[in-house]
């Protein structure tokens, strides 16, 4: 009964205290090309700047650059061996 009452007091105070909210302002997005936006964020605090050292303008995951797989122990060409054909386009 005593473990209630204090839990009760405990979410009391809590939403009688200051908000939970974080302050949500506006900050200056630089990508790696030097162009830049204004966004809104609760990093920092308004005005501050926010250089990106990796963006989806540059790098390979977001633009589809050459990526190469590596076989470890024969693995990918026994996948290729067993599985090649597989998802082939068909021929009419």
């Amino acid at each position: 009964m005593a473990e209630n009452n204090q839990k009760a007091i405990k979410v009391e105070k809590r939403e009688k205290g200051a908000t939970v909210h974080p302050d949500y302002h506006f900050i200056k997005v630089v990508m790696t090309n030097g162009t830049d936006f204004t966004t809104r964020s609760t990093m920092g605090k308004a005005g501050d700047t926010l250089n990106l050292d990796i963006d989806p303008n540059t790098h390979p995951a977001w633009t589809g650059g050459q990526q190469q797989l590596l076989d470890r122990g024969g693995r990918l060409s026994r996948f290729n061996n067993r599985f090649g054909g597989m998802f082939a386009a068909k021929k009419d």
